[in-house]
């Protein structure tokens, strides 16, 4: 009986907060525990993005939208980073619980479908934070680059760290094996990142091209972020800030739905 009482003390209404709140500090120590490769391995892939495009075209390219290639292309490089690590959060810490077996623990405790989502969601979200945090550090002192609306950005790549990891979440969750989120990675989730105005300008595309890439909710992401960092954009920030706020919402529903219906995850 006194357990039932603290537990509904620590409920505060509708929601089990502190279930959430360990759920979402259980995902954030995963990637912490490993900083090397959650945190300084992006800075490195980053770093060397950046040091090939500079050797290889970078002095001999001309200005993007006003601004040299260099500074134009590092957003794109954070937002980039961000996304790949805030799926790859989600989507490892689910597939691994299921390969492994031990995703009951997840599922016994008193936690709803939305706060299983919001806890995993968080790490995501707070892993792309500090991995665009350290990204951001190094390009002011490598590149003199400071936001110039740091607000915008940090709404940008909260938005790139929740909609990607409700993708990986996702597809965690589709997943049976290694092997088949391998596939998710090599053939949505980096083709969506590399073809989305990454390494150029949109508006430097055939117009077919162009259309299809105003499809891809990343390529608003990167947007709003270069805008945040260095005030040009191909699209208007609210724009992409409500087709991404939108298609991260679809993807929490959907996701959601196979928490609740226990799609994959319950024998």
């Amino acid at each position: 009986m006194q357990n039932l009482l603290d537990q509904d003390a620590r409920r505060f209404g509708a929601v089990n907060w502190m279930g959430l709140y360990t759920l979402a500090q259980r995902e954030t120590l995963r990637f912490l525990a490993v900083w090397t490769q959650t945190l300084l391995a992006p800075l490195v892939t980053a770093g060397l993005f950046l040091l090939i495009f500079n050797i290889a075209i970078g002095p001999s390219r001309p200005d993007v939208m006003g601004v040299p290639f260099l500074t134009f292309l590092a957003p794109g490089i954070m937002m980039m980073t961000v996304i790949q690590n805030a799926f790859a959060n989600t989507s490892s810490s689910m597939i691994i619980a299921k390969v492994q077996g031990n995703i009951v623990d997840t599922l016994m405790p008193p936690l709803s479908p939305l706060e299983i989502l919001m806890g995993y969601l968080a790490g995501g979200i707070v892993r792309g934070i500090l991995i665009a945090l350290v990204v951001a550090v190094a390009l002011a002192l490598v590149l003199g680059l400071v936001p110039q609306n740091p607000l915008v950005a940090l709404v940008f790549v909260i938005m790139g760290g929740a909609f990607l990891g409700a993708l990986g979440l996702l597809a965690g969750i589709f997943a049976n094996k290694f092997d088949q989120m391998a596939a998710i990675t090599n053939f949505i989730v980096t083709p969506l990142a590399f073809l989305s105005g990454t390494f150029y300008s949109v508006e430097a595309l055939p117009p077919l091209l162009n259309r299809i890439s105003h499809v891809n909710p990343v390529f608003y992401l990167i947007d709003g972020l270069r805008y945040g960092m260095i005030g040009v954009s191909d699209s208007a920030p609210l724009l992409g800030l409500a087709i991404c706020g939108a298609a991260t919402v679809l993807v929490c529903v959907v996701t959601w739905q196979m928490l609740r219906t226990g799609y994959r995850l319950k024998a």
